[in-house]
């Protein structure tokens, strides 16, 4: 039984700690679109998600209004679209056409973006897949609203070499494209390790096979009501520290099941997971890096930082799991450097850099995100980057993702513009020795030892 002072608390953390729902993400299955004409294939994605989203903004908003609860997104998830397209696309023009399909009826339903323009190909590549590849950066130039991402690799099957040698080139490319918006298109682009079927926060957002055909998933954030919560036990031992993280998280994801409970009521679609996922945006007081900040580092980047990352990211997942039956997608801290202004000023102060950001993700939910580099990087470069990432993920079991973006006629010392959530972003320096034969090596490089669990 909820009773007025948690109302009084929860109040008071929407309107002073940036308490919001993040993200309502409607998966839609579009298997049932499958058609080997590529003009039908496209009518039929037009006219189900059309059908299938039509209430989702009204409702999302009808509930902040009603119980007073910042929605912040409204967005779609659909079956990756490498499978969708497989019996129709021949080139990978043919995908650019579906691209333009999801972005129109992203527009129609007025959701802000739409994700699944994905391949899975974390053992190895079908045709269909490395069309759509491929088509990534005609396809980001050419819309507004939709999100890609690609799986390279799995702790089950290891890594796609070949995967993350075209991936990086592909983000060069999407770079090049989009360059007139400092490589915006990059910012839309995800390359991942383990990735989960029901994530619902973008870019990386895609409907899993093994998912329903329709379903309500629900992303919280509140790095803001964490910072204050441990204002109050500052100086205090780590017991009490911990203690404060989970209590908050509980509570936080507590909005988030009531959120995810009234739209799958009011769309007649059943719910799916709840996402407590520490996410920042680039306003004041709204940054993971100030909570590691108030743990007790001068600096995120500081010696100490990897293990304040883990400890929050371990509490916020014990707080979250007793507050919701199903608690999944991604769940924990994201470290974008764009989307958190704790995060620039660490870099911009000489505390944060790429390699620490390297060895955070060994603990943290996502991985390198929203890094600007030299737009003069190379794909080979961008490749290595994406392996170690992958490499972090596949032995250690996790999710690790890569949204690199190498802002073409930008340099160190430059800034990236990208607007909204995505903020903006110092460009940061990369290691300029190179790895190009080892990622010319074709093939992929085995699961680790510890994989073969049946």
């Amino acid at each position: 039984m909820i009773n007025m002072y948690e109302v009084s608390e929860t109040n008071k953390m929407i309107e002073h700690e940036n308490l919001d729902v993040r993200t309502i993400t409607l998966g839609i299955s579009l298997l049932d679109c499958i058609d080997s004409d590529l003009e039908v294939l496209n009518n039929n994605i037009y006219n189900k998600i059309t059908t299938v989203a039509k209430d989702l903004v009204s409702t999302g908003k009808d509930i902040e209004e009603e119980f007073g609860i910042p929605i912040v997104n409204k967005r779609i998830s659909i079956t990756p679209i490498s499978l969708i397209g497989a019996a129709a696309c021949k080139s990978a023009e043919d995908f650019v056409t579906i691209a333009k399909t999801l972005d129109r009826a992203a527009s129609t339903v007025g959701v802000n973006f739409i994700g699944g323009y994905s391949a899975l190909v974390n053992k190895g590549m079908t045709q269909s897949d490395e069309y759509l590849i491929r088509s990534i950066p005609q396809a980001l130039a050419q819309t507004e609203r939709i999100c890609s991402s690609v799986n390279v690799g799995s702790t089950k099957c290891g890594i796609n070499m070949d995967a993350v040698r075209l991936c990086g080139e592909i983000v060069k490319q999407t770079a090049e494209a989009t360059k007139d918006n400092d490589s915006l298109g990059c910012a839309k682009l995800v390359i991942f390790c383990n990735a989960p079927d029901d994530n619902p926060f973008m870019a990386g957002a895609f409907l899993g096979v093994t998912e329903a055909d329709a379903i309500i998933n629900v992303g919280v954030s509140g790095p803001g009501v964490v910072k204050k919560a441990l204002e109050e036990v500052r100086g205090q031992g780590f017991e009490q520290l911990c203690e404060m993280i989970k209590k908050t998280a509980f509570k936080v994801t507590r909005v988030g099941q009531l959120v995810a409970g009234e739209a799958s009521r009011r769309l007649h679609i059943p719910f799916g997971i709840i996402d407590l996922s520490l996410a920042p945006t680039p306003a004041i007081g709204d940054s993971v890096a100030e909570i590691l900040e108030e743990i007790g580092l001068e600096r995120v980047g500081a010696p100490g930082t990897t293990a304040a990352l883990a400890m929050l990211n371990d509490q916020v997942k014990k707080g979250g799991v007793m507050a919701s039956s199903y608690v999944g997608g991604l769940s924990g801290a994201f470290i974008p450097v764009s989307e958190d202004q704790g995060m620039i000023d660490a870099v911009n102060a000489g505390s944060l850099t790429l390699e620490k950001l390297e060895a955070m993700t060994c603990v943290c939910s996502v991985g390198l995100d929203m890094i600007a580099i030299p737009g003069k990087t190379s794909a080979s470069t961008i490749s290595g980057i994406i392996a170690d990432e992958m490499a972090i993920g596949m032995v250690n079991q996790k999710t690790t993702a890569v949204r690199l973006i190498p802002v073409i006629g930008k340099d160190v010392g430059d800034t990236a513009e990208f607007g909204g959530l995505l903020g903006y972003a110092p460009i940061m320096p990369v290691n300029e020795f190179g790895c190009e034969d080892f990622i010319n090596r074709k093939g992929r490089i085995p699961a680790p030892i510890h994989s073969f669990k049946n």
